[in-house]
């Protein structure tokens, strides 16, 4: 019997794209360490025969049609046979063809339940766990370059259903508050596609409030909701003049 892979990449795809294929060929390129990879397919069974899952990928598709993406995401955990787990998103690239085989011997020298390197935007933006969290402002996790230890959803549950963009945010602050401990890596894991610093859709927004108050008390959740209301009113004013 073969020993179980040290690593499982998760990547939620709705259809084949150029993206997805992008994102593969960075997986293949690793040396020394090959992940397992699963692809969660939205697509009703069109993704398994596309040429952007190519055989030499050998990546394990888990048809997933018809739940919502935190129950998608949960499907790929329970199917998932890595020691660590990373979730990817079509687009998203792998840095350099030994950056899984490097972050495997930082994860072999700590005891923590997650590790997070830095991931960096196409537009320039570098984003990274920091030494100092401050929950409640928001995710503080680069969800790209973050690999958690497999046996955290089995102690703690997997994504909230009821949640979409922000069932990561939830998730991170429910290992937090249960004093997991997270430990940052001096690596690059991951380049992404541009954000373009977009603003916060009002979806995102009214999540990471519900998660907010979930978890911490009124008066420390009250910065970070006036600064959804101020933001959301300058958005607002910000359309208006530009008609």
């Amino acid at each position: 019997m073969s020993a179980p892979p040290v690593i499982s990449i998760i990547v939620p795809c709705d259809e084949s794209t150029p993206l997805l294929t992008g994102t593969l060929a960075s997986i293949r390129e690793q040396r020394w360490l090959q992940p397992e990879v699963l692809l969660l397919d939205r697509s009703g069974g069109r993704l398994e025969s596309s040429p952007a899952t190519p055989e030499r990928a050998g990546p394990r598709v888990v048809p997933v049609t018809g739940i919502s993406d935190s129950e998608a995401l949960n499907a790929g955990i329970a199917a998932a046979k890595g020691e660590w787990l990373l979730f990817l998103q079509p687009g998203d690239r792998l840095v350099g063809d030994m950056v899984l085989s490097e972050t495997h011997n930082w994860m072999k020298k700590t005891e923590s339940g997650i590790v997070a390197g830095e991931v960096a935007t196409d537009d320039g933006e570098i984003l990274r766990l920091h030494s100092q969290v401050n929950a409640a402002a928001g995710n503080f996790l680069p969800s790209s370059g973050t690999f958690y230890r497999a046996t955290l959803f089995a102690e703690n549950g997997g994504f909230d259903p009821a949640l979409g963009p922000q069932a990561f945010y939830e998730f991170n602050v429910r290992l937090w508050k249960s004093r997991v401990r997270f430990k940052p890596l001096p690596l690059r894991i991951a380049a992404v596609p541009a954000t373009g610093k977009r603003a916060a859709s009002p979806v995102e927004i009214r999540e990471a409030r519900a998660v907010r108050h979930r978890y911490f008390s009124f008066g420390r959740c009250l910065p970070w909701d006036v600064l959804d209301v101020v933001g959301g009113v300058w958005r607002r004013a910000t359309r208006m003049f530009r008609r």
